[in-house]
């Protein structure tokens, strides 16, 4: 199973795979100290909050295995959380790592740099073994969700939410994973995902690689998929989602949901419990990244839109709980009323 990251114990370094790559090439990005990890998550080296989250807790280690000259280990914590912390805003699976990696790193009373490094060491290494372990568990409960029988279920899913986004196996490609594993015939519905094209060079790179049937189509196709009655499901990620139910996750997302609303195939988010946010009343109040216009008015670095144009890109959308039948968590999946379901999911 391919993982988008890998923890070079040897050189205590982080190695990216470099997504913006793939998929007809697949290159490593070496990220030795929290300037570089940074740098690879804000440019969609890595994407995927879960996987975000394991990048930042890496990035954390590289700072005490290179520290500044006169830093003491409080001081190398500080600036790996200063660096890392802003590098994209709406995820909040990046901020979550860096407060367990606090909280580890509080507890290690006056450790000096190089025995505090190993133990946060160990401390992303769990994070990114329970993340794998939740994408698994979730995957399971979500595949119950979807119809049972002979016929080939029918999956629409939106931007990338598999093994390149996670520690591997993935949450909404979890769920399409683990209906294949149980012996039933699935097939995915990908739609590009513009303007990074996640959908296109991430989720059928993935899922043409595991040999699952997938089928490629543009944003614009998805309500006349609908319409067409081919779907059974939309299964989704998301990057955030609040206390109230409603969840970020990439632009085009909420698109979706109206259609699958009108069209009355059910919607679903499948995240792991990190990826909940009981502190963030709804979605109103999580933060939204607004990203280069260039990516809207190029195209693979060649200008397609006139000099000068008004551009709007926001990288994320809010599908507001109301649209979504289900959220899928590996302590249980949560359904309406979404705020007392996730606030005993979050007790658990």
């Amino acid at each position: 199973m391919l993982r988008p990251f890998r923890w070079d114990r040897a050189a205590r370094r982080l190695d990216l795979l470099d997504q913006r790559r793939l998929p007809r090439e697949e290159g490593w990005i070496e990220c030795p100290d929290p300037e570089a990890v940074r740098d690879a998550i804000a440019s969609m080296v890595v994407r995927g909050a879960p996987a975000i989250g394991v990048a930042a807790a890496y990035g954390v280690v590289t700072a005490f295995a290179r520290p500044r000259p006169g830093e003491d280990p409080e001081a190398c914590f500080g600036r790996a959380d200063r660096t890392l912390r802003p590098a994209r805003p709406t995820a909040v699976n990046l901020a979550a790592a860096l407060d367990r990696m606090r909280l580890r790193f509080d507890s290690l009373g006056d450790l000096g740099l190089e025995d505090c490094s190993r133990e946060l060491e160990d401390e992303a290494d769990r994070i990114a073994d329970e993340d794998l372990e939740a994408n698994r568990r979730l995957g399971s409960l979500g595949a119950d969700l979807l119809p049972p029988g002979d016929e080939p279920v029918r999956v629409l899913t939106h931007c990338n939410a598999g093994t390149l986004a996670t520690s591997g196996y993935g949450t909404a490609l979890g769920i399409v994973r683990a209906v294949a594993e149980s012996g039933r015939s699935v097939e995915v519905f990908a739609p590009e995902t513009r303007p990074w094209l996640q959908g296109a060079r991430l989720t059928a790179w993935e899922l043409v690689s595991d040999d699952l049937p997938v089928t490629l189509l543009t944003e614009g196709a998805v309500g006349s998929l609908l319409a067409a009655r081919r779907l059974d499901a939309v299964v989704v990620g998301a990057d955030r989602i609040a206390a109230n139910g409603d969840a970020a996750n990439k632009i085009g997302t909420y698109n979706s949901a109206v259609l699958a609303k009108r069209h009355r195939v059910p919607f679903l988010v499948a995240a792991p419990f990190s990826t909940v946010d009981l502190a963030t009343p709804t979605g109103a109040d999580i933060p939204i990244e607004e990203r280069d216009a260039a990516e809207i008015t190029e195209f693979a670095g060649v200008p397609v839109a006139p000099d000068g144009v008004r551009v709007w890109n926001p990288a994320f959308d809010i599908t507001p709980a109301a649209l979504i039948a289900a959220i899928v968590t590996e302590r249980g999946v949560a359904r309406p009323p979404f705020g007392p379901a996730l606030a005993r999911l979050g007790a658990a």
